[in-house]
């Protein structure tokens, strides 16, 4: 089965008159600290209204969040430039509209997760951006991109950020999975390109390297101990 905004995906396209743009393979161009135009946009609601839109199609387009999570940062006061990458996004949409999510018909209820950060990404604030994927037999059911609420000095830390993230969410699912008497397959794998991450949720003994990250550190090994998540090392291959 294959779940998809086909409609949804065409009549936003229609809507903001992407018909004479070209498509683009990329969901958002190079990101830069400051703006090439930063003049503010005359009518803030003409740009709050695709990127609102666009929010809502990331319900089967995974592919969008990171590039709606960005976006959305600028609704109260956007420029030219925010404006030409919505604009960006809506070419990408344009390459392959029907784009959705598969889903097979196998009676397997696994759930797997990979987790990862972008080191101090954000080139407004600085800050990095937690994102990870879960699937459940094989099909995607949760992700999520999001700028982390305070600066990580470290990528370890903003890797740990993104890992207890993760755990958060399946500490959730595993208990809405077994309200639905749903067969549990744990530990649950969580696998992450960090080692360094991996070795300190291990690692019983704290310093002065990590007294920093130490609440997130106990419930991380929290659900480990419980084996609840098993954690596993999963190389970056571009």
């Amino acid at each position: 089965m294959i779940l998809t905004q086909r409609k949804f995906a065409f009549d936003l396209l229609k809507e903001f008159q992407c018909d004479e743009l070209s498509a683009v393979s990329c969901p958002l161009g190079p990101l830069s600290r400051e703006p090439s135009n930063i003049e503010s946009l005359a009518d803030a609601t003409s740009y709050r209204k695709p990127v609102g839109k666009l929010n809502y199609l990331t319900n089967t387009r995974s592919d969008l969040a990171f590039s709606v999570q960005y976006l959305i940062q600028f609704l109260q006061a956007p420029t030219i430039s925010h404006w030409t990458a919505a604009l960006h996004v809506l070419r990408y949409i344009k390459k392959d509209p029907t784009q959705g999510i598969f889903f097979n018909n196998k009676a397997d209820y696994k759930l797997e997760a990979f987790c990862d950060a972008d080191w101090a990404h954000c080139p407004c604030t600085r800050r990095s951006v937690s994102r990870y994927f879960i699937m459940m037999g094989g099909n995607p059911i949760s992700w999520k991109s999001k700028k982390q609420p305070t600066m990580a000095f470290s990528s370890t830390k903003a890797e740990y950020k993104s890992m207890r993230a993760v755990t958060v969410e399946f500490s959730w699912l595993t208990r809405l999975l077994s309200k639905l008497q749903v067969p549990s397959f744990i530990p649950v794998p969580v696998k992450s390109d960090s080692q360094a991450a991996i070795y300190i949720a291990k690692n019983p003994v704290f310093h002065e390297r990590t007294k920093h990250i130490e609440l997130g550190c106990h419930f991380v090994r929290e659900k480990l101990h419980e084996d609840l998540i098993s954690l596993a090392y999963t190389k970056t291959t571009y």
